[in-house]
């Protein structure tokens, strides 16, 4: 084990973030390890650092005030360290001499470089900021500049950076002149089975239940579906008001439920159960056009066939691997078209391409790299080992 200390920095609780998850699991043998974020780690040896900041909802209201109207006179370092959470964060890692410091996304960055001092920073970019909420009217005009900005600004500095896709990768590269590792979102792998087929065809969706992400289409597959198909869906509460909505949608079809939140780390073996992951997730903004995201991963780790829209990243993953069906669309009708016309040997046929899939996408090689950029950052190449 390396001397090195490593602070880990993510704006999230990192218990129930994956990404963040998978990082402090695959560095925690090999370094002093020292998390900072919304909630602590599940992970042995983890120092934590909370950076909650309690306070009332007027000060809340007014700090965000505050700061939007810093943003849109552009003075964003006013409007960055003005920030309650940000300045006080600051404050209270102030005392942490680290050899390295990993930012999860450009808004733990500033924070990041002003902890660290001379020692190296590594990005890890779980999507492209300048361009987060881009279908949001609001977030166009006030935040959208002020992330362009502060990835302008802060980026160039890092010594290393990571992202979850090919697409990401240029985006950055473009915008700032660093060229990113690929670091994908694939989770352990897990010695599972398909599940054979028996007649009937469950359907499957898991994560946030965002209303950016159009869950409406999902919920309308079944219209066009016979009866063989049934969905569940596992959902995240969001905004309390969308997932009313969703449920009130879903009610009319006693063949949809809705579950409840499964640990993140048991989501594989959940999903193991199922015959069917679903995706259909139109192309609202840049990340949603080019995400990989976890659950992708997930739904070909429970060794389920894969259902997605013509999402770059995603249907080309599922097409390289044969692992699942691809709409010309995404369009609700479009995608159970194609799950319509699976018979039992087709279905087994895709499950048995996420069979062959896992052993490769999961994240094994996703730490090797992160130790490799790791230890060449702090100097100790051995630390690289697997």
């Amino acid at each position: 084990m390396s001397n090195a200390r490593l602070l880990v920095i993510a704006l999230s609780e990192l218990a129930r973030d994956p990404r963040v998850d998978r990082q402090l699991r695959a560095l925690a043998d090999g370094y002093g390890l020292i998390a900072a974020g919304l909630g602590p780690p599940d992970v042995h040896g983890v120092d934590y650092i909370d950076l909650n900041v309690h306070t009332s909802r007027a000060a809340a209201l007014a700090n965000q005030t505050a700061g939007a109207t810093r943003m849109l006179a552009r003075r964003y370092e006013r409007a960055y360290w003005g920030n309650h959470l940000l300045g006080e964060a600051r404050r209270r890692l102030s005392d942490v001499r680290p050899d390295a410091v990993i930012a999860n996304d450009v808004p733990a960055l500033p924070l990041a470089l002003a902890i660290a001092g001379q020692a190296p920073v590594l990005l890890d970019a779980h999507e492209y900021a300048p361009l987060w909420f881009e279908d949001r009217r609001l977030w166009r005009a006030v935040m959208q500049p002020y992330m362009t900005a502060l990835t302008r600004r802060y980026v160039p500095r890092v010594a290393a950076m990571t992202t979850v896709a090919p697409a990401l990768v240029e985006a950055y590269r473009e915008l700032t002149g660093v060229e990113a590792a690929v670091v994908t979102n694939a989770p352990d792998y897990h010695e599972l089975h398909p599940r054979p087929p028996d007649g009937q065809i469950r359907l499957l969706h898991h994560g946030i239940a965002n209303p950016s992400r159009s869950l409406e289409r999902t919920i309308e597959l079944m219209e066009h579906l016979d009866d063989r198909f049934t969905l569940d869906l596992v959902l995240v509460e969001h905004e309390p008001r969308h997932l009313r909505h969703l449920r009130r949608l879903a009610a009319p079809d006693p063949r949809i439920r809705f579950l409840d939140p499964v640990p993140m780390r048991d989501i594989v073996g959940f999903a193991n159960g199922y015959d069917v992951g679903v995706f259909l997730l139109p192309p609202r903004n840049f990340n949603y056009a080019n995400a990989l995201p976890n659950k992708l991963f997930e739904f070909i780790q429970a060794r389920l066939a894969v259902a997605v829209g013509p999402s770059g990243e995603m249907a080309r993953v599922v097409k390289e691997w044969g692992c699942g069906v691809v709409a010309p669309d995404f369009e609700a009708a479009s995608l159970a078209s194609r799950l319509q016309a699976l018979d039992a040997a087709a279905l087994t046929r895709l499950k048995h391409g996420s069979h062959a899939a896992a052993s490769f996408l999961n994240a094994r090689s996703n730490a090797r790299l992160l130790r490799q950029v790791v230890g060449e950052m702090v100097g100790h190449p051995a630390a690289t080992a697997s």
